[in-house]
């Protein structure tokens, strides 16, 4: 048993407290110091905070798990001239053998004076190695001429008019691959890491997760990635909660292991299947009900209703919720409308409602904006990238830029509401993104002192909540896990800053001082002492 005295207890639920006890991974008691000592007293380690602040651990609702322990060796691409992504590359590049392939994530295209690179400026500089580097929404790549002759066949099948790849004016292929069409002809023969070596990688990673504060994750990355956690699990050596989603691609092997929405335990659970209802705002993939600003291009839908309506109608048959991506106000309501046909569908064959999602919620029409609440359909958005896009949803979205990013309003609606980073495409530090949802400033603290459409600002115990017991509700789980509360797994973080008393303009630089899993310190600060 573990007795803690002399804190400040935030509990979500408002329950006043300064002191508690753990045992066996669990709060047994929260209460006054006088109360829980009168209690406890000599039957366990007593631990003085000496006034420092407890926060329920917290959960990113959003992550690419594999890809984020990738990009911990890729090229760091996000730069703000290509000139600095070039010398970066050519660096990694030099240190790598000849047959490598030199890989790098992060570029953003809106960042750079003449837009995007091409394939003759990597083939520059990669001594003839072939060179892959994703984009920071994940939604396009970036390639040199070794890497396009290994696809030219491919390429070359793809009907011309195909918005899998970038042209230039004499037809020939840029370099720029979009989206699964074009990104997958080359990710295809990259070659992956095996199991044991993504285990290697995940065993690195989570230390720094806890460095952050972090006790759980949603997943979204693919079947390699859920094999090597189920055998961290199995092994005991899983560092944080994971909810795993399933992509379309993997649906196959989950249907036939008889897995559903729900399974599993604390710490290793399925969440729902994932698919795409379009792209992204960056590459202006992102599918909208009328042109980007400045062009005729309104981008483009993956998915049809009806599709999305018979892939959803598929998986609740097998008991599997949709985690559907969609960042266009045209994308949402497609996605609304093929959801309200399924939540119909489940009422008419007596089957579960299932906890829905829809991921980013990025752009939404106000008349579509209710529907999340009354069809109980979970926004699943990830605050840091309001601020971090706010410059280029102004370029390409004019004045549409006011329906982006509604955290407010989807939490005023009565919509679920939980928060994640989309980690690597963002830092999955989740105090960047509770300071982008109280502020809606960058860290530098641009756009002023009001913050990038600041009547979209939500409060900071919200902002808790989307971190933390929020999560936790919908993987159904919300009675055990993701507060400090009588009963609850003992997951919790100590700070030495109080949150809700420092300027909310400092929240991004708020780093724990503990971490704890179960009553487990898995992390600890250097300069801090547990007396």
């Amino acid at each position: 048993m573990k007795i803690f005295l002399h804190a400040n207890i935030h509990t979500i639920s408002g329950k006043k407290a300064s002191a508690f006890a753990v045992d066996k991974g669990t709060f047994i008691a929260l209460g006054s110091d006088a109360e829980i000592l009168g209690k406890f007293s000599g039957r366990g380690r007593t631990i003085d905070l000496e006034g420092r602040t407890v926060w329920p651990g917290l959960i990113d609702s959003h992550v690419h798990l594999q890809h984020l322990a990738a990009a911990q060796n890729m090229v760091d691409c996000e730069t703000n001239t290509i000139e600095e992504c070039l010398q970066r590359v050519k660096a990694k590049a030099e240190q790598l053998p000849p047959d490598a392939w030199v890989r790098g994530h992060g570029w953003n295209q809106n960042n750079w004076e003449n837009g995007y690179g091409n394939a003759e400026l990597l083939e520059a500089i990669c001594g003839g190695r072939p060179a892959y580097l994703t984009a920071k929404s994940l939604h396009a790549a970036w390639v040199n001429r070794t890497a396009l002759d290994r696809i030219a066949i491919e390429l070359g099948s793809l009907d011309p008019d195909s918005d899998a790849f970038q042209r230039d004016n004499t037809g020939e292929p840029t370099g720029i691959l979009f989206e699964e069409q074009g990104m997958g002809l080359i990710e295809k023969l990259i070659p992956h890491p095996t199991k044991e070596e993504l285990s290697i990688q995940f065993l690195d990673l989570f230390p720094k997760l806890w460095r952050l504060g972090l006790i759980g994750i949603h997943d979204f990355d693919g079947i390699t990635c859920w094999y090597t956690l189920r055998e961290l699990h199995e092994q005991q050596k899983l560092g944080v909660r994971v909810t795993k989603n399933i992509p379309f691609s993997d649906f196959e092997t989950f249907i036939q292991s008889g897995l559903k929405t729900g399974d599993g335990d604390d710490w290793l659970n399925i969440g729902n299947l994932k698919i795409f209802a379009d792209g992204s705002l960056g590459p202006q993939t992102a599918a909208m009900s009328t042109p980007y600003e400045n062009s005729k291009d309104s981008g483009l839908l993956q998915l049809t209703e009806d599709e999305i309506f018979e892939i959803g109608v598929m998986a609740a048959q097998l008991g599997i919720g949709l985690s559907v991506h969609a960042i266009g106000d045209r994308a949402n309501h497609i996605v609304l409308n093929a959801f309200e046909n399924l939540r119909k569908f489940e009422t008419d064959n007596s089957l579960p409602r299932l906890p829905h999602r829809i991921e980013h919620v990025q752009t939404i029409q106000p008349n579509d904006l209710p529907r999340l609440a009354a069809l109980d359909i979970i926004a699943s958005v990830q605050p840091v990238h309001a601020p971090s896009d706010m410059t280029m949803a102004d370029k390409h979205l004019g004045e549409r830029g006011r329906w982006t990013y509604n955290f407010k309003s989807f939490i005023e609606s009565g919509a679920k509401v939980v928060f994640g980073s989309d980690a690597p495409v963002e830092p999955i530090d989740p105090f960047q993104g509770i300071h982008a949802a109280v502020t809606r400033r960058r860290m530098d603290g641009s756009p002023g002192k009001e913050g990038w459409y600041p009547n979209q600002r939500i409060s900071l115990s919200q902002a808790l909540m989307g971190f933390s017991a929020s999560p936790a509700i919908i993987t159904q789980r919300g009675d055990r896990l993701g507060q400090i509360s009588q009963g609850y797994r003992a997951d919790f973080l100590i700070l030495e800053e109080d949150p809700f008393v420092i300027d909310p303009s400092d929240l991004y630089q708020i780093k724990p001082s503990a971490t704890f899993i179960e009553g487990d310190c898995v992390f600890l600060n250097d300069s801090f002492q547990i007396k």
